[in-house]
């Protein structure tokens, strides 16, 4: 796929971005304020039954405690009406097994999750075909894989002002902060998904974060990356992974890595390109791989997959700012 026709599938600014090679600022819609009703809850029970029950401009306020269970919320909300679950960080949700989501939300767009903590799952949130979700100050950690998932075609989610610690406690590669698409597929379209102003690691069990071939347009911004988790199993050795089209990456911090601080793969003909990486600070001090670049770029074609390094990109340590024979400007 070359540069324009990519460019074709981008909201217009995005498509100014690759042409110009200037990145947007970190910016995300408001959230409207809820419009319904409040409902209370202090059980798992309670909470299950909210989740099924749930209506458009509804409220579910989580008390302080513990709910162990299985939760899933399928009700979509609206963008006039969205839903919300919201509770302090001492509302935590977990399994009684360790296994599954910790929060599933099923075709539940147009909801958000505000505040409260999710750990003991496989998996911490799971958004599938759920568009417009908002995951907003909450907390996951201590999760067998991986802690936030945006999956199935869920586009337009945004993850800002939370933090992820303690993923992929198997230690097998497989325990990404976020993840966003579906490897090995392009059907999976889950574009346009922001990760704005958060705070991963430690112990993040494979990459930061996680973008796969098939989605698009996404934006990673403000975001303070902790690498002292990478095995280097399964091709964990950076912390943001950029396989998808037309990314934006910018004003991260990183520190501690196996190899390199950023990267882009092109894995499927005509994915990893269009991304812009600007303003961002990396310290590889201590990294031990071959390459050691703050952003290292794979495939790089100036005519059909090209990626640009702006403005401002920092390196400390390793071999210097970006593998050779791609341009800084």
């Amino acid at each position: 796929m070359s540069l324009k026709s990519l460019s074709l599938k981008l909201p217009l600014v995005l498509a100014s971005v690759l042409a110009l090679g200037a990145a947007p600022a970190a910016t995300a819609a408001p959230v409207p304020a809820p419009t319904g009703t409040v409902v209370k809850v202090s059980t798992a029970k309670q909470l299950q039954a909210a989740l099924a029950a749930a209506a458009p401009g509804q409220t579910i306020q989580l008390a302080d405690g513990t709910y162990s269970g299985s939760f899933k919320a399928t009700v979509p909300g609206t963008a006039a009406a969205r839903i919300t679950l919201t509770g302090s960080s001492k509302a935590v949700l977990t399994t009684p097994t360790g296994g599954g989501y910790g929060l599933h939300l099923n075709g539940a767009s147009y909801w958000t999750v505000r505040g409260l903590t999710v750990t003991g799952a496989q998996k911490g949130i799971m958004a599938d075909a759920a568009d417009y979700v908002v995951l907003e100050d909450v907390t996951v950690h201590h999760t067998t894989m991986e802690g936030v998932h945006f999956r199935n075609s869920s586009a337009h989610g945004t993850l800002r002002g939370s933090r992820i610690h303690d993923t992929g406690l198997n230690r097998d590669g497989l325990g990404e902060g976020v993840y966003v698409g579906t490897a090995n597929t392009l059907s999976d379209r889950s574009d346009y998904v922001q990760i704005v102003g958060n705070t991963f690691g430690p112990n993040i069990g494979a990459e930061n974060v996680d973008l796969k071939e098939g989605t698009t347009g996404g934006l990673v911004s403000g975001n303070s990356f902790d690498g002292d988790g990478l095995t280097g199993r399964n091709y964990d050795d950076s912390w943001v992974d950029v396989k998808g089209n037309g990314y934006v990456i910018e004003n991260n911090t990183g520190k501690r890595t196996t190899d390199d601080g950023f990267q882009t793969h092109s894995v499927q003909p005509g994915w990893g390109c269009g991304t812009v990486f600007r303003g961002n600070r990396a310290d590889l001090t201590g990294a031990t791989g071959a390459d050691r670049y703050a952003i290292d770029v794979t495939d790089y074609d100036a005519g059909t997959c090209k990626v640009t390094i702006g403005a401002g990109n920092t390196v400390t340590g390793g071999r210097g700012l970006v593998n050779p024979g791609v341009p800084v400007g």
